[in-house]
Parts: C-alpha cells; sequence; structure tokens
C-alpha cells in the first residue's frame, strides 16, 4: 500500500463493499460536481495494484490515479476535496509524495489561505464606460483598448485624469467582489515603465470570474491576457504556494498557458510538478501569448486552440514542449 492508497482509503465511507476482483464499490463523491445527479447506486471504484491506485466512476466516468513517480494531479486532488479530506491533508499528502518522487528532504511547512486587505484605486478614477467628455488622453487609453481587443463589457476598466496615470488604462483586481489591487498600463509606446501596480502576496487576477458550470480554468502570467479567455492570471511567470492553494479551492481541472519564452518554460514545469494540466497550442511560430494570439486568430479561436492542446501527461507536455519553444 501506498500512503496515497492509505489517504484514499481512510477518507472512504463506511458504506462500501469489496468484489472478488480487488474493487471497493461505494457511492461515487464525484457525480453531482459533474453535472450528474448523486451517486446512490455504488457505482465509485477503488483499487489498488501494488502502490498504484486508481478511481473510476462507473455513473459519470470521473476517473483519478496515481503511481509511484507522479505527482499528485489536480484531478485526484479534487476527488480527495470530494471525499472530505482537508486542504491540510492535500497539501501535506503532496509535499510526502514529492520526498519518495525527488529522494530529497522538501520542507513541510502549512501553507495558509492568503487574505486581502481593500485598496483604493489611483486618485479620481472613473469607470471608462462612464465617461461622458472625453479628452486626448482618455481617447488614447480607449483605442488603445480597441487594438488589444478589449471590451467594455470584460471587466470594470478604469481611467484617472492625474497626471501619473492619464495614459494608462486601469484595471483593478477583484477578490470577493472587493478591489483589492489594480495595475496601470501605459498605452504610451515609449513611456516607462511600462506597468504601475499595487498588488498583495498570494493574489490571483481572475477568481471572481471563474463560474461554478466551468470545467477547467485558464492560468496564465498576464492579466490582459487571462481578460481575452476569462482565464486568472499570476502576475507573473511563478506560481507561488499560496496562488497554487487559491487556484486548487476553485475545484477545477486546471490548465496552464505560458508565454513562448524562457520563464514559460519553468513554468511549465512548475505545472507539472503541482499536478496541472498545460496546453500548447497550434500557434504560428510569431504568436508569442494569448494576447498575440487574439490579435491573429480571434477570441473564439484562441480557446478552441487552447481546449484542444489540453494535456496531463507529464511525457508528452515535456515532448511537445521540446518544440513549441523552439523560436
Amino acid at each position: 500500500m501506498s500512503i496515497v492508497s492509505d489517504t484514499i482509503t481512510a477518507h472512504l465511507p463506511a458504506k462500501r463493499k469489496t468484489t472478488p476482483s480487488g474493487w471497493t464499490s461505494f457511492n461515487a463523491p464525484c457525480c453531482q460536481h459533474n453535472g450528474n445527479s448523486a451517486d446512490t447506486r455504488g457505482r465509485g471504484g477503488l483499487i489498488s495494484e501494488g502502490d498504484t491506485v486508481s478511481y473510476h466512476c462507473f455513473n459519470c466516468g470521473y476517473k483519478a490515479s496515481w503511481q509511484p513517480g507522479r505527482p499528485v494531479s489536480q484531478k485526484l486532488r479534487k476527488l480527495l476535496q470530494w471525499m472530505n479530506c482537508s486542504d491540510d491533508d492535500i497539501t501535506r499528502l503532496t509535499f510526502d509524495v514529492m520526498r519518495l518522487n525527488e529522494g530529497v528532504e522538501v520542507a513541510e511547512r502549512k501553507i495558509e489561505l492568503p487574505t486581502f486587505e481593500t485598496v483604493p484605486l489611483p486618485p479620481d478614477a472613473v469607470k471608462i464606460a462612464d465617461i461622458t467628455e472625453f479628452n486626448k488622453f482618455s481617447i488614447a487609453v480607449v483605442e488603445y483598448m480597441a487594438q488589444r481587443g478589449l471590451n467594455l463589457d470584460d471587466t470594470d476598466y478604469y481611467w484617472s485624469p492625474s497626471l501619473a496615470y492619464r495614459d494608462r488604462l486601469i484595471i483593478p483586481f477583484y477578490y470577493e467582489k472587493r478591489i483589492v489591487g489594480w495595475t496601470a498600463r501605459t498605452v504610451a509606446a515609449d513611456k516607462k515603465p511600462k506597468y504601475l501596480t499595487e498588488t498583495q502576496p498570494g493574489f490571483v487576477y481572475g477568481l471572481d470570474e471563474q463560474s461554478y458550470n466551468k470545467v477547467f480554468a485558464i492560468v496564465c502570467e498576464g492579466q490582459v491576457d487571462a481578460i481575452h479567455v476569462d482565464g486568472c492570471a499570476l502576475g507573473g511567470s511563478e506560481i507561488n504556494d499560496a496562488q497554487a492553494l487559491l487556484i486548487n479551492k476553485l475545484n477545477k481541472d486546471i490548465l496552464v498557458v505560458p508565454d513562448r519564452d524562457p520563464a514559460g518554460k519553468k513554468l511549465v514545469e512548475d505545472a507539472i510538478s503541482r499536478g496541472w494540466g498545460v496546453s500548447l497550442p497550434e500557434w504560428d511560430q510569431d504568436v508569442n501569448d494569448i494576447g498575440d494570439s487574439v490579435d491573429k486568430y480571434g477570441r473564439l479561436y484562441t480557446l478552441y486552440s487552447i481546449a484542444s492542446a489540453a494535456e496531463t501527461s507529464p511525457l508528452k507536455i515535456r515532448l511537445r514542449a521540446k518544440k513549441w519553444f523552439v523560436q
């Protein structure tokens, strides 16, 4: 028996039975989370073969498995959540599996769900949708939005007439419907810094937009890219543990779409280590990120290309990455 199998077994319901073929059957905890009614016929099945453990729902078709050398996948974490395994226990299991796979000590620490303070937007900021009189600065911001394919109904875009912000597009960061940060992107080609940002440790952009009926959540680097695909943004190319905890609590299949650069390669490896899926879409070589794809192909095809290239196998992801990151 493995530590993964032991953890799952410890959270099995009391009402279960084992078949002669080795399957343990019980009411599947996944069905109501996948568009089906709750299972009452014992259609959930668990089987262990050596240290390998596999779960299969014979009602809704949900599958999750683990074998030595593999990380704890997002699907398995979701299954454990549905079986009422605590977030702390799932995090502890993830670290224990990392120790086994890497053969090195991984410092175990309790990762707490981050909290965020409400913050003000830049001075005199107003929703662009509410502006009644435009000047050359606000017009330049609206023209930039049009160039980037950003629509007023995507999110609340702001503009400020104050000197430091009048040539910037302000995008607020929402968490639980509160503004907890923002980024102000210059629309002037030669102005630096390109971004002025107020953010808090562990924040992930777009969490409020991940509705219950979405099957997967797209995770990318930048906020504008996330807006294009109704996804989440890390605000960079690294995933910290607090961000990972927030993303995992979405209880969805996670699909990371990196930028096509060296930092993107590292993001792919980070996603694999966390058991997340990765998408490396069939884009032309001059398309380096989601924004480029939207500019060239449009939003609909960009979403289609991301979904079509979704992959969860670490081996297949790495093989694809060798070709995808070649410039």
